[in-house]
């Protein structure tokens, strides 16, 4: 079935005309936001023209508020395994494209899948994202074996990868219905831009990623093939982001009329310069976005769609990252490599490399943040956040419209704090440095009494103390 375009060009752009709201109108969407009911595109078409300092800063105040609220002090990680760069599209932005003969090509086989999966789960890490490019050697098949290999790799302590999310490009509802049944999490991908005119610029006619449509439509069809949670996004610079930001609105709420729960996730990449792909560099981007207003729309997001889970990668800086965890960000990779075989090239990623490095070696795109996954964890807690590597809601089937029941009325932060806090001590029991692990114990003593029920207080610490003994996978 061919599914209908929900994308209204000339009405998205046409909202983005002398929108600036008045000082009033700004206090008065900033309090409806703070009810945590979510914002409607006037409102934040209204918020996406504020440019003043002292707008955005109430914007972010309101932001970290609604997070707090929602998300507490959780943050979750995770990080992509790139299964391969072979891809017969030619997307002008990105490294992988057909054309670029700079670049080195491989697929990995299962059993370099199966590599990869062993170093992250030797730093720590619960959640991967399988992400390949497109290519009938790619296919739907080739995933599911990758998947079930990922799943069945297991370290020296026994440790495995509890969750699975996907980042591939559009298929078909049989395909989709092939992904769910090997018990994936979440279904991602990118429309890379939601203006169909400037779409046609960026990917060249003649490759599957032409075709706007099928590739807008691809959430309705992971929906149809039994895939509960998806993740949308765009790539930022492709045009303007007051428009991209609209249209991710635009497709929460057609997800939520016709299937009856939005988006997952929201993911904000911006484009980074990545080897043999001149579109890429800094002066060639159509529409940069700055820092400045990369955190207002992150803030914007949050508080437009407060139950929707926030990510950002290690495209970004650590310096950025560090502070977009406080204004919406609840989700972020660490210690990542973008191309395929990386961690066995790099090693546990462990020493900081220069952002030049990943030049020739087959990857997406530069990096900005090559901290390892202790580093990005003692900086956590350093910020008073709880690292999560959480799986508990997806195994017990709090996922799609039943997770938002729960998130909604409030009722999910019973089980999503003490949750984080089990996989957090996991960690610090068996991968954290020593300094790590000293701070991170004192920080789950100190949450451990901000429980106002006692009996939930006395549930938690014991579950703690159990895995302190050696006790793993502890969840409610």
């Amino acid at each position: 079935m061919r599914h209908q375009n929900f994308i209204d060009r000339d009405k998205l752009y046409g909202m983005l005309q002398d929108n600036a709201p008045t000082e009033s109108q700004l206090n008065d969407i900033l309090n409806k936001a703070r009810k945590l009911k979510g914002l409607n595109l006037e409102d934040v078409a209204k918020l996406l023209s504020v440019e003043d300092e002292a707008g955005i800063q109430k914007i972010l105040d309101t932001a970290e508020y609604c997070k707090d609220e929602i998300y507490g002090r959780r943050l979750v990680l995770f990080a992509p395994i790139y299964t391969g760069n072979a891809c017969v599209n030619n997307c002008v932005y990105c490294g992988f494209r057909r054309d670029n003969k700079a670049l080195k090509r491989k697929i990995l086989t299962l059993d370099e899948i199966e590599t990869e999966t062993l170093h992250l789960l030797r730093m720590g890490h619960k959640r991967a994202l399988l992400i390949c490019g497109e290519s009938p050697r790619n296919d739907a098949n080739y995933m599911v074996e990758a998947i079930r290999r990922t799943y069945a790799a297991k370290d020296e302590k026994g440790s495995t990868i509890r969750r699975i999310n996907v980042e591939l490009a559009p298929m078909s509802v049989e395909d989709y219905a092939k992904l769910k049944a090997e018990k994936i999490g979440t279904y991602v991908c990118f429309q890379e831009t939601y203006d169909p005119v400037e779409y046609a610029k960026f990917h060249p006619a003649g490759t599957p990623k032409a075709d706007y449509l099928y590739r807008l439509t691809c959430m309705d069809r992971a929906q149809e093939g039994g895939i509960n949670d998806v993740g949308i996004g765009a790539l930022f610079g492709l045009v303007d982001y007051r428009f991209e930001i609209l249209a991710i609105m635009e497709h929460a709420r057609h997800l939520e009329e016709d299937y009856g729960c939005g988006p997952h996730t929201v993911s904000f990449p911006r484009i980074e310069p990545a080897e043999g792909t001149p579109f890429s560099l800094p002066e060639n981007i159509p529409h940069p976005v700055s820092d400045k207003d990369f955190m207002k729309i992150i803030a914007i997001v949050r508080i437009a769609m407060p139950y929707t889970g926030i990510i950002i990668s290690t495209r970004e800086r650590p310096e950025l990252r560090d502070k977009l965890v406080k204004y919406g960000v609840s989700q972020i990779s660490a210690a990542s490599e973008t191309n395929p075989g990386g961690y066995d090239e790099e090693g546990d990623n462990t020493e900081a490399k220069p952002y030049e490095k990943t030049g020739n070696t087959g990857a997406q795109f530069t990096l900005g943040d090559h901290r390892s996954l202790d580093e990005v964890i003692s900086m956590m807690i350093d910020g008073g956040y709880i690292p999560s590597f959480c799986t508990g809601c997806y195994r017990k089937g709090r996922v799609g419209a039943d997770f938002m029941d729960l998130a909604k009325p409030g009722l999910i932060k019973e089980y999503c704090k003490p949750n984080a806090m089990f996989t957090f001590r996991e960690y610090l029991e068996d991968y954290a440095s020593p300094a790590t692990k000293e701070k991170g114990l004192r920080l789950l003593k100190e949450l451990t009494q901000t429980f106002p029920k006692e009996e939930l207080k006395r549930r938690v610490e014991g579950n703690l103390c159990k895995i302190g003994d050696g006790e793993r996978d502890l969840y409610f």
